[in-house]
């Protein structure tokens, strides 16, 4: 009788651990950069928030641009990506370009733009739009400061996210880390590609995982390669260097901000 409870328990075993692996996998979006998925165990994760800064002033399209990959990452096939902007965005960074979306690998098809005339309108645009099952992802991008997206407005983003699967990556411009939910928080700057007469290079970015509520930081410098929609490690060259840093810390200083009065 002993035998035999052994027995089923090891075929219960090996009869799950194929379902195990699939929760895995849809649970988690390999990122595709080694060093960063190790820390991240596994990829960005799905039915989260997540968090994007602007490194300084000057950095805007070098956050919308990774905020973008990461969305990409955790799309889903047959999703689509909403991305809520608030007006002062458009007028401070430029408006988004249909031909710059094509360039990142992303289908402009896929992506729906919705322009809010404040911070407020775009939370809650955001906040409702996570309960959409057609969506893979939002994209929620306030101005400035916008101290309603507080710890509690966070806590609410994350509790949407997780119940309907959707992801929610915050973008910040011309903001600073404040204390929230977010699964990940990430502080983002370019990074020069190398001279390659008419190729201008595949896009290249400065991040420093900020937060990670599972585990370690990390400060890497990640390429983006537009025709597979990964990242990857960046061809060895003299100015794709980050040092790895994986403390733990509850902000990062991000200088030289301007800030929306």
């Amino acid at each position: 009788m002993v035998r035999e409870a052994e027995n089923l328990a090891v075929l219960r075993a090996f009869l799950e651990r194929p379902a195990l692996a699939r929760a895995a996998h849809e649970i988690f979006a390999p990122l595709g950069h080694e060093s960063a998925d190790a820390v991240l165990h596994g990829g960005l994760r799905r039915g989260a928030l997540h968090e994007v800064f602007a490194a300084r002033a000057g950095a805007e399209a070098a956050a919308s641009g990774f905020t973008l990959a990461l969305a990409q990452r955790v799309l889903g096939k047959g999703k689509w990506l909403l991305w809520v902007r608030q007006d002062f965005s458009a007028f401070e960074a430029g408006e988004i370009c249909a031909g710059g979306l094509l360039e990142l690998g992303i289908d402009p098809a896929r992506v729906v733009l919705v322009r809010a005339t404040n911070a407020a309108n775009v939370l809650r645009a955001g906040s409702d739009a996570l309960g959409c099952k057609g969506l893979g992802a939002v994209i929620i991008e306030p101005w400035g400061e916008a101290k309603i997206f507080d710890l509690v407005a966070s806590r609410r983003l994350t509790m949407a996210a997780q119940q309907h699967g959707v992801t929610a990556i915050v973008l910040r411009v011309g903001a600073k880390p404040a204390p929230s939910t977010a699964e990940t928080r990430w502080v983002v700057d370019a990074n020069p590609s190398p001279a390659g007469g008419d190729d201008w290079g595949k896009p290249l970015f400065d991040a420093v995982l900020v937060r990670n509520r599972h585990g370690r930081t990390g400060h890497w410098v990640m390429e983006w390669d537009c025709n597979d929609g990964i990242f990857r490690e960046p061809a060895a060259h003299p100015r794709a260097l980050a040092a790895a840093s994986f403390h733990r810390q509850a902000e990062a200083p991000v200088e030289g901000i301007r800030q929306a009065g």
